[in-house]
């Protein structure tokens, strides 16, 4: 099977459908799937809930979804400098799961382990802890998160640079995943520009509906 594909669009074809929970790579605007959130944009596809670390700025990186209209639902630690977001939030028009960081990492963590949920104190005391359980355990209070499972993960791999390193923001964003995913994606010494050119390494995994993208 051919897994390398010479376009975000090709490699999307046939597995970004409406209401998919889609989890999305990079921290603030570093690391993040420029092309493949370009391809589901041109896809159309709709109702998505998309989890990630930020929602992008106007007219860049999840900020195009928002501005099309394309993302229903956003759960994510940061959403700032990003004035459709707050438009479409203050409207009623969009839903936001604000989710603390560490939080937001072991809740893919334990779903990609198969654990359904958990229990934390990060954000007992806190409009995050209102609605949900609440259990003391050593004396101390927690909160019980459930963990989440995306239908498609879309992490980015960084450029590899002089010394043998490696673009630390997007590696220990992307590392915000599901642990069962164990794809590693290929690596590219290229340019801005090229890197957008790129072929897209697409890794199934167990489920059919899942997939791993990098470029």
């Amino acid at each position: 099977m051919n897994k390398v594909y010479p376009s975000a669009e090709a490699a999307l074809a046939g597995l970004v459908r409406d209401g998919q929970l889609i989890a999305v790579g990079g921290f603030g605007l570093c690391g993040i799937p420029e092309a493949l959130i370009d391809a589901v944009l041109a896809s159309g596809a709709r109702d998505l809930t998309a989890i990630s670390n930020n929602a992008g700025v106007d007219n860049f990186g999840l900020g195009k979804l928002l501005r099309s209209r394309q993302i229903r639902k956003m759960i994510a630690s940061y959403v700032g400098e990003n004035k459709e977001f707050e438009r479409q939030y203050l409207a009623g028009e969009l839903e936001l799961e604000f989710t603390p960081q560490g939080t937001l990492a072991e809740k893919l963590r334990a779903g990609g382990a198969g654990i359904p949920t958990f229990f934390t104190r990060t954000g007992v005391g806190t409009v995050v802890a209102d609605g949900k359980e609440l259990r003391e355990f050593a004396g101390k209070t927690y909160v019980l998160e459930e963990s989440l499972l995306p239908d498609c993960l879309w992490p980015r791999p960084g450029r590899r640079i002089a010394r043998g390193t490696w673009c630390s923001g997007a590696r220990r964003a992307t590392s915000i995943r599901p642990s069962r995913w164990r794809a590693r994606p290929r690596w590219w010494k290229s340019s801005r520009s090229s890197r957008q050119e790129a072929s897209i390494r697409m890794r199934s995994t167990c489920r059919a509906s899942t997939c791993t993208a990098s470029f």
